[in-house]
């Protein structure tokens, strides 16, 4: 028989007892991704986007199902193209939703012309991250955000619960 110390016993307690946090992005949203347009037309393209569920053809791979399967918690932003994900791999069990999670905004930058949805969200994030929000959520107010949101899973795993975050790719990648 082999003896433990008392704090070998401890750690091997509590580290049994942490949960595992799986953060993914949703899947591709049923959006239009070929049109051209101008700034204006990015801002009604992206509030289409935020409403847009997931292409119909859409499936979630099937590791990320098996981690929905093994989670005890299942939580998406409260953008459709999240949640209808974290649906899909759901199997009927119950999502809980919260704001905290939601993609940072992408601004359109002054730019000229008329461009692909992809060209606007790439100048978007740069002029973003250097410090443009234009009245929305700032790149400083986000970091905020994202450490609540760390917290949020944080708090669930230390309880020995296992997560499943479906929320945003660059959200996902501050946290």
């Amino acid at each position: 028989m082999t003896t433990m110390a008392p704090e070998e016993t401890l750690d091997r307690r509590s580290a049994a007892k942490i949960g595992s946090i799986v953060i993914a992005r949703h899947g591709q949203p049923h959006a239009d991704r070929t049109v051209r347009i101008d700034q204006r037309g990015y801002r009604d393209w992206w509030k289409g986007y935020d409403l847009a569920r997931l292409h119909p053809d859409e499936r979630p791979p099937e590791g990320l199902t098996e981690h929905a399967r093994q989670a005890d918690l299942i939580f998406a932003s409260t953008l459709s193209r999240a949640i209808h994900t974290a649906e899909l791999v759901a199997g009927g069990r119950q999502i809980i939703t919260d704001p905290v999670f939601v993609e940072a905004p992408l601004p359109p930058p002054g730019l000229w012309g008329k461009h692909r949805p992809e060209t606007w969200g790439v100048w978007a994030r740069i002029a973003w991250w250097l410090g443009w929000h234009d009245g929305m959520e700032s790149k400083a107010e986000a970091k905020v955000r994202a450490e609540a949101a760390v917290a949020t899973l944080t708090a669930q795993a230390l309880r020995g619960q296992n997560v499943l975050l479906c929320a945003h790719g660059w959200f996902n990648r501050m946290m």
